[in-house]
Parts: C-alpha cells; sequence; structure tokens
C-alpha cells in the first residue's frame, strides 16, 4: 500500500498490516502466537531404583513446537521421601536391628526386614553391638539395569533384658562366673 501525502509520493511500510498486504486478526485465544497454555495429567513410568533428583523422560509430552517442529521432551525429576526404618546411601540400603545376647554370643539366624519383603540373616557368634553385617545383592535396583541391586548393610544393636527372676539371674552369674574377663582391662591401661 502505497500512501501520499502533499504532492511528493513517498513508498513506506504501512503500519498498519506491516507490510503485509493484509491485515490478519489475531486469535483470542493464543494473542497470535500460536500457543495456548494448557494443562493435562501424565501417567509415567518411574523405573525402579531412581533416587532423589534422577531424571526421567517423556517423549513428546513437552512444551509444543512450532507449525513446523514436533513437541518437546518432558523431563520429571524424582524427589524419594525417606523412609522411616531403611536409609539409602546409592544402591545400598541400611538400617538398624535389635539382638539379644544370646543370638550375639552364641549365633543365630535372625529374621531381618529387607525392601523385597523378609531375609534370613546369619549373626556369627560373638557378634559385638554396633557391627555391620552385609546382605549382598538385597539393596536398591541400580539404574544402570542388568539386574544389578546394591547390598543391604544391616547394623546390629545388642539389647539387654530386663532380668526380673531368680532363675535367669543366677544363669547370669554362673555365666560371669565361667567368663571372668575383665572387658575394661584395656581402659585401665590408658590411665597410667
Amino acid at each position: 500500500m502505497i500512501k501520499a501525502k502533499g504532492h511528493l509520493r513517498f513508498s513506506i511500510t504501512c503500519s498498519t498490516c506491516a507490510g503485509m498486504g493484509r491485515i490478519s486478526l489475531a486469535c483470542s485465544a493464543c494473542d497470535g502466537d500460536g500457543l495456548v497454555a494448557s494443562s493435562e495429567s501424565v501417567a509415567i513410568q518411574i523405573p525402579a531404583g531412581v533416587s532423589t533428583g534422577s531424571r526421567v523422560r517423556v517423549p513428546g509430552m513437552g512444551d509444543a513446537g512450532s507449525s513446523t517442529h514436533s513437541p518437546g521432551d518432558l523431563f520429571v525429576v524424582t524427589n524419594v521421601e525417606p523412609h522411616p526404618f531403611f536409609n539409602r546411601v546409592g544402591d545400598n540400603i541400611h538400617c538398624s536391628v535389635p539382638i539379644t545376647i544370646t543370638e550375639a554370643a552364641l549365633g543365630a539366624k535372625i529374621k531381618v526386614p529387607t525392601i523385597d519383603g523378609s531375609a534370613m540373616l546369619k549373626i556369627p557368634p560373638g557378634t559385638q553391638s554396633g557391627q555391620t553385617l552385609r546382605m549382598r545383592g538385597k539393596g536398591a535396583p541400580s539404574l544402570r539395569g542388568n539386574g544389578i541391586r546394591g547390598d543391604q548393610y544391616v547394623e546390629v544393636q545388642l539389647r539387654t533384658p530386663w532380668i526380673s527372676d531368680e532363675r535367669s539371674k543366677e544363669i547370669l552369674r554362673e555365666l560371669a562366673r565361667l567368663n571372668p574377663n575383665d572387658l575394661r582391662e584395656d581402659i585401665e591401661d590408658h590411665d597410667k
């Protein structure tokens, strides 16, 4: 379109149609951008073994592309809530389990919770309170795949029973007489 003013004629770009030669009304839904904001629910398969900060890719569910490009991908960053009993470190699981004096002294097989249900753990004779035992392959699945799993580490905590009957007290006294070890002997040597 050409505009004329006065006696001279000048060609300038039309401010109404921006030099396109036609007027296009902007869409009221997108204001001429060609894109509208919307939300929808998406079902996502979270793979076993994700940890806080893991990214899960959902192809084609990201922002819309232009008229000639397909939509981008959606990336979901996971946030795994802490468990009241298990503590995860990498692919390994840590927990603490109480054991009795007889289980620690004589050894035993005890049932221990794992992320897959209960499993048996061998307590070797002479186990000390605070000792950590490993259960191979009972940890979290690895994102590296191929069935690789971490380990579960079980810290055993010796629990002393409350003795109320005389027979049990006599048995413990007999145990002390048969095993007169002074556990504090090494500590006393440091005081000299």
